[in-house]
């Protein structure tokens, strides 16, 4: 087979070779088609199907159906809300119009029979590979990519998304190669077909020769000698040359990924996206539940400085839309601190969660996507009815808990 190369932006390093494993995109899978009026109801009750499963997958959305397949027209409807996005200047906020797809490839992907998730076979499966699997995408949600972590993928590749995308965070924290911008490297590529993914250069060797082949190996060898080294170092102090100390603080989405935060010498936790304990699951996470997390995180760092971001929900990051109200407008409407306030029951269980955990270590608490002085007042009353609350039953916490926002 001939050997060819796909271009585009590299968002995690390091270099992966393995076969291709494609994930469905339904998107570009829609057969348009007349429906005949006979049938009109039963495809009517098959969307509504489609969008209690997909319900199930912590997603919803609300559309409108016209006299024709239902697949086609949540995609025209996608179509409209996607051509809005590309009309603001902004080039994150424009980025975000991947949300409004995301949520709509979940309900197509349902209606046209495919897997929204992994099956058990296709974990184990991977899990065998040795970490010699390669995904290979449309799109991957963060909901589907903290779902990867556990499994074993080589690395992951797709047709959109940028390096400010929620998608490319996360496949950074994930520490394996990544690129995204592709275009059409799911068209192009065959399942199971040997490919080579260069997260440096942002580039996909398709059917490489032995010769690239051998080449890469070399480098892939060479990458992880530096990595071995850089290991060695881990525990030496960050420090200028004038003196100057400067502290490396990592990112995590689980509890789980505390040890990675240690084995990678990093001197505390500069954002705890607590958001993933509410995701990939249909019942909200109690006081207790949450607790627990914060505190098991708490009593790992041993005394090392973490920030937990309040609930970030909205937008490409959805859980049950029967317990949280979603917004028509998911990128700049109700999500993040605005749906927190407009759910002072949910908002109030995490505060006081967060609380209780600060008495296990040195914890600073972060609101995201504040946008005006109201909300930041209404949150800090939010904080000290909690703390209020806390001190009538005689709960010990820290009671100079720093508190900060992202604006």
């Amino acid at each position: 087979m001939t050997s060819f190369s796909i271009h585009g932006v590299g968002v995690s390093s390091g270099i992966a070779i393995g076969q291709a494993h494609l994930v469905s995109n339904a998107l570009l899978e829609v057969v348009h088609y007349q429906l005949p009026k006979h049938l009109i109801d039963d495809e009517i009750k098959r969307f509504s199907d489609a969008i209690d499963i997909v319900k199930a997958d912590l997603t919803q959305i609300k559309a409108s159906l016209r006299k024709n397949a239902p697949a086609e027209a949540i995609k025209l409807q996608m179509d409209d809300i996607v051509d809005q996005f590309e009309q603001i200047e902004d080039a994150y906020l424009r980025e975000r119009k991947q949300d409004v797809v995301q949520v709509v490839e979940r309900i197509i992907k349902v209606l046209l029979g495919h897997q929204s998730q992994l099956s058990s076979e296709q974990q184990t499966s991977a899990q065998h590979q040795e970490r010699k699997l390669i995904l290979v995408a449309h799109d991957i949600s963060p909901a589907d990519a903290i779902q990867f972590k556990q499994h074993q993928f080589a690395a992951f590749i797709t047709d959109v998304g940028g390096a400010t995308s929620h998608t490319a965070i996360l496949a950074r924290s994930l520490n394996i190669p990544s690129i995204v911008a592709l275009q059409r490297a799911r068209d192009l590529i065959n399942d199971g077909e040997l490919i080579i993914v260069d997260g440096d250069l942002g580039v996909v060797i398709v059917s490489p020769s032995k010769e690239i082949l051998a080449e890469y190996k070399l480098r892939q060898e060479q990458w992880e000698l530096e990595q071995q080294k850089l290991q060695r170092i881990k525990s030496t102090k960050a420090v200028t040359i004038d003196g100057t100390i400067i502290e490396l603080l990592a990112n995590i989405e689980v509890p789980e990924d505390v040890v990675a935060v240690k084995a990678s010498g990093a001197t505390g936790i500069g954002l705890y996206r607590t958001e993933f304990l509410f995701m990939n699951r249909h019942d909200m996470p109690n006081e207790e539940e949450q607790f627990q997390a914060y505190k098991s995180v708490a009593i790992a760092m041993k005394g090392l400085p973490f920030t937990i971001r309040t609930l970030d929900l909205g937008a490409d990051k959805q859980m049950n839309p029967d317990t949280v109200v979603n917004s028509p407008n998911p990128a700049l409407g109700l999500r993040a601190i605005r749906l927190c306030l407009s759910e002072p029951q949910i908002f109030n269980t995490q505060l006081r969660a967060l609380l209780r955990a600060s008495q296990f270590g040195k914890i600073k608490i972060l609101i995201p996507m504040l946008s005006s002085l109201s909300e930041l007042r209404q949150t800090k009353l939010f904080l000290e009815r909690a703390k209020a609350s806390l001190r009538k039953e005689g709960v010990a916490f820290d009671e100079g808990i720093e508190l900060g926002g992202m604006i």
